[in-house]
């Protein structure tokens, strides 16, 4: 399994009888799942079906729905004979015919006098709307599941660069547990650097409070716990990474502890190495920090 975006977008269209549409999904970042949905007029209706497929599917973004109708397919037509103006209009005939002796009217054009015959337009009955509607319903989860697949790819995209922030996190990490500079040998050949450059400034000290300093220097030097941390956390987002579902806000939450500890460790950092392993993890943290804010 792969992390899922919350970026994407799908295009569907469909048609039933004389109707056709399209729907428009897309989504964007957002804290929690934010649902807009824009239908054509008249359809109004199928707005709650709309919400309830798209919290079926996505768990956080700003998702933004449209159904839009083909407007030049929209209504049938047909030619019906108005009977009580041709009974008029024959009547009147033969009155003429009677008065003139005329030939009889033809049917042709009876048929061509105005108001014979009309073009009226039919609305569809309500068992073709409620059948319109369903197959409108059916192309919108199709929408949805392309929108779906849209962020899935995205998302494998994420996972790829995610984890190999990651990965260089805990390179750093292993870096600085690892430097020559961390070696009680190395930590008591500063602090007597330190003591002997003091000395030698002609300053005296008392040996117990001389001690005393020495070793909250020695303490505030110390970044086993800001390493267990650190490792904690890679531990988890690791673990994250194989179990995806709405992993965004936790990346989110671990990429804030990275911050946080990688900021102590290069403040209290007291070799060139470890102050330059320290700032380059800050820098992947932001990068990190970034990337997970289009997390599903």
């Amino acid at each position: 399994m792969t992390l899922k975006s919350m970026t994407g977008f799908a295009r569907q269209a469909g048609s039933y009888g004389t109707v056709s549409w399209h729907w428009e999904a897309k989504s964007v970042n957002n804290r929690g799942l934010d649902v807009r949905v824009r239908l054509a007029p008249g359809y109004d209706t199928l707005e709650p079906f709309v919400r309830e497929e798209i919290a079926k599917r996505f768990l956080r973004g700003s998702v933004t729905v449209a159904l839009n109708l083909d407007t030049q397919q929209r209504a049938k037509s047909e030619v019906r004979l108005n009977e009580s103006v041709l009974t008029g209009v024959l009547a009147a005939a033969e009155r003429v015919r009677q008065l003139t002796g005329a030939e009889p009217a033809r049917i042709d054009g009876l048929l061509g006098l105005k108001g014979v015959l009309e073009i009226v337009e039919v609305q569809d009955s309500e068992a073709d709307m409620t059948a319109c509607q369903a197959e409108m319903l059916v192309t919108l989860k199709t929408t949805l599941d392309a929108l779906a697949a849209a962020r899935a790819a995205e998302g494998q995209r994420l996972h790829a660069v995610v984890a190999a922030q990651i990965d260089e996190i805990a390179a750093r990490t292993a870096s600085v547990d690892q430097s020559p500079a961390r070696s009680s040998d190395a930590i008591k050949a500063r602090l007597a650097a330190q003591v002997e450059k003091l000395m030698g400034a002609g300053n005296t000290f008392d040996p117990a409070r001389l001690h005393q300093e020495a070793m909250m220097l020695a303490t505030r030097a110390d970044v086993d716990e800001e390493l267990k941390r650190l490792k904690a956390h890679i531990e988890a987002a690791r673990d994250l990474l194989t179990h995806p579902d709405g992993a965004g806000r936790k990346l989110d939450f671990l990429a804030q502890e990275f911050n946080r500890e990688a900021n102590t460790l290069t403040s209290k950092a007291n070799d060139n190495g470890i102050a330059t392993d320290g700032l380059a993890m800050k820098a992947i943290i932001d990068q990190l920090r970034e990337q997970v804010q289009n997390i599903e």
